[in-house]
């Protein structure tokens, strides 16, 4: 008879550095039964804190109860620890605007097995990406918005969000500023793409402006969502030069691909738990 695949976990912790955090983790797991697959640590001295991840199986059993067992060292070394099931996926939404190469790839991505994440429905604010949606077997809501119907509308996508025990709010270019309050009830489980490395260029056609100034990188940015607008905790960037010959479409078209590979590095980190805050930044084990 076939040996049962051991399961899988992650665990993720954040506290104050000292001595011996690495050795009384890596001890529990290995008394319990369990084999370390991949670790990676860092100690931020500006802060005095520690991150760690570890990918470890569970090759005996032993690991049942594992979060009882851990509680003695969390106690003694002060963790901020989340231990994960790696077989999870994460529950997914996708919001998008009238933009959609964002949208487009992740749908490809995660109809390609590519994305270790269960995406549960796409939200927008127009009609345009309903039969791009649905042609992936993904239920797409129409949650219409203006000035005056913002609360009912973000009220309803807080229901949806609550109903589908949604775990990361992916922003695919939906081009709405959420309120201060929904970005509150969101922190840390809602990331942002934004055409960075172009700071001058604000409002619509940002990749004209560009062009018509002569820059040469075009880039973008993924972060979390704060309300503070486009001020979240950076995630991933990536930049591509462009050059004098370039026609606006090209600069639009190539500014258009980065978005796209910058927020699905962003989503993957996420949905792997790669991702740990450090105040107003992050520590990404890739």
């Amino acid at each position: 008879m076939k040996k049962p695949k051991p399961s899988e976990h992650i665990l993720t912790l954040t506290c104050p550095d000292r001595r011996g955090i690495v050795r009384a983790v890596s001890g529990v797991l290995a008394d319990n039964g369990c084999n370390i697959l991949d670790s990676a640590q860092f100690s931020d001295v500006a802060s005095n804190t520690f991150f760690m991840r570890v990918h470890f199986a569970d090759e005996t059993g032993g690991g049942r109860g594992l979060r009882e067992k851990l509680r003695p060292v969390a106690d003694e070394f002060a963790l901020e620890w989340h231990l994960h099931d790696a077989s999870y996926k994460p529950r997914v939404l996708l919001m998008v605007s009238k933009t959609g190469h964002c949208l487009n790839d992740l749908l490809y991505r995660y109809s390609s097995d590519l994305l270790h994440a269960d995406v549960r429905a796409v939200v927008s604010n127009h009609e345009d990406f309903r039969a791009l949606t649905e042609s992936h077997g993904i239920v797409f809501h129409h949650l219409p918005v203006s000035p005056e119907t913002r609360a009912t509308q973000e009220q309803g996508l807080l229901r949806l969000i609550d109903d589908e025990r949604i775990d990361l709010v992916v922003l695919a270019r939906y081009m709405q500023v959420l309120s201060p309050e929904l970005c509150r009830a969101l922190r840390g489980r809602a990331i942002n793409i934004h055409h960075s490395f172009l700071p001058s260029f604000k409002g619509a056609h940002p990749y004209a402006q560009a062009h018509a100034r002569g820059v040469k990188l075009i880039g973008a940015t993924a972060h979390f969502v704060t309300d503070a607008l486009d001020e979240g905790p950076i995630i991933e960037q990536d930049v591509s030069r462009v050059g004098h010959a370039m026609s606006v479409k090209e600069f639009t078209a190539l500014g258009r691909d980065v978005e796209s590979v910058v927020l699905a590095r962003a989503v993957n980190w996420f949905v792997q738990h790669r991702i740990l805050l450090n105040g107003d930044k992050t520590i990404i084990f890739r």
